[in-house]
């Protein structure tokens, strides 16, 4: 058995691979904000607070920051700006803010926002964390600050995992399943093998990973704890074991199985260890995800001649074809209205990410790069994130579901790939 687990202590050693933030494209009229430091001047902290708020929205495409050098002044509360000098400079908004020491290893900080036209402060804040945690801070910051302008909850504070495929000392490719901040930071290796893995997802509570491993000869499901690496397997059966998917509820996990002699979907209860057969047809089925409400599946099928989406009332046992446009629409993927279904979608002979409103029957391309998959949605629902090709690299790529805003998430060496992106953390 060729694989080996690798915990923090040698998470630094694959520094090299952290993903990267490209940005190509946001909204045509960007909210401009000013994000002003707020690390104490005079005391060296590991992390830029303001510099991560900053990149923070402006990766969402949704804003455009002030650069720091252009600020005519640093206001750290709210008796000290000067409206007039915001307004000089197009700022719609502003954050503010200090840190200070409380303790050892112990910080503070007071954050606002203030809206510039109406000269008013819309948000205030204080946050106490620690200062090995300041990147978790400003993701909270960010978060606050999106969704009181957007009305949308921020997801910059989630993570997601990830397999990077690089080649080892001897030719043959090395996977690493990765995890890592939304934004690419402190990724963190959890599993290391000479052998595919394949299909990473969360437990509702992003607190463990499923995914399959070939490490025993043939695929085999997993699920591992993100504290401690603590692993378990949970199918060993002959055939196809794969696409785990975890029930919102997380009690269950839909699969994919053909030890009956055909991949069918089961659900794995994870209390009792039971399997239910939940489709029987001759066809493939495949890529199962569950609804956000738990009461049915949607998954990938070609019982219709071509692989097409449909969704599984799993107490009626009802079943209803989604999908109808084009020749073939699989990996589907359900935002959390349960209303926006994201897809792959194949067109002209190549493969795009592609969303359809369930109500209006509103079909999107998002994506116009070629040989796209594996598409997960952020779990505010504004962005999708998907495996792409780029100058002939496995990349990750991220691009709104209103398709307005579009990003690159590229590692240093080596293909990245198998993209899930975890729910909200607190």
């Amino acid at each position: 058995m060729r694989i080996a687990l690798l915990l923090l202590a040698l998470g630094a050693a694959w520094a090299r691979a952290e993903l990267t933030i490209e940005i190509t494209s946001g909204v045509d009229n960007p909210t401009v904000i000013g994000v002003v430091p707020i690390n104490p001047p005079d005391t060296l902290w590991p992390e830029d607070i303001a510099g991560i708020v900053a990149a923070d929205l402006e990766r969402s495409g949704l804003f455009r920051p002030i650069p720091r050098e252009n600020m005519l002044s640093f206001p750290r509360a709210a008796d000290e700006i000067y409206y007039r000098d915001w307004r000089i400079l197009g700022a719609q908004y502003l954050v503010f803010g200090r840190g200070e020491r409380t303790g050892e290893g112990r910080v503070r900080v007071t954050f606002g926002l203030a809206e510039v036209a109406g000269e008013r402060v819309v948000l205030s804040q204080v946050v106490n964390g620690t200062e090995a945690g300041l990147r978790d801070i400003a993701h909270y910051i960010s978060d606050q600050v999106y969704e009181v302008i957007t009305g949308v909850r921020g997801a910059f504070s989630t993570r997601i995992a990830y397999v990077t495929v690089t080649r080892g000392g001897d030719g043959r490719p090395l996977y690493r399943l990765m995890v890592a901040d939304a934004d690419g930071a402190r990724e963190r290796l959890m599993l290391q093998s000479s052998e595919p893995l394949l299909s990473p997802a969360w437990s509702p509570d992003g607190k463990e990973l499923a995914y399959v491993s070939f490490e025993t000869g043939r695929p085999a499901i997993f699920r591992q704890r993100l504290a401690d690496a603590e692993r378990r397997q949970l199918t060993d059966f002959p055939g196809l074991n794969g696409a785990p998917a975890w029930s919102p509820d997380g009690r269950r996990l839909a699969l994919v199985l053909s030890k009956d002699g055909n991949p069918e979907i089961y659900v794995l209860d994870l209390n009792t260890g039971a399997f239910t057969r939940v489709t029987h047809h001759f066809a493939i089925d495949t890529e199962p995800n569950w609804t956000p409400d738990g009461r049915a599946l949607v998954f990938t099928s070609d019982r219709g001649g071509s692989p097409q989406i449909y969704r599984l009332e799993l107490g009626s046992g009802k079943l209803t074809r989604l999908t109808f446009r084009g020749d073939y629409n699989a990996r589907p993927r359900l935002a959390p209205d349960g209303r926006t279904l994201v897809m792959v979608h194949r067109a002209g002979g190549r493969f795009h990410i592609a969303s359809q409103d369930l109500i209006s029957g509103d079909f999107r391309i998002l994506t116009d790069t070629a040989l796209d998959e594996s598409p997960t949605v952020s779990p505010n629902g504004a962005m999708v994130l998907y495996a792409t090709k780029r100058a002939g690299r496995g990349v990750l790529a991220a691009v709104a579901i209103d398709a307005g805003v579009k990003f690159y998430l590229p590692a240093r060496e080596g293909d990245v790939r198998e993209p899930a992106w975890s729910p909200f953390l607190r």
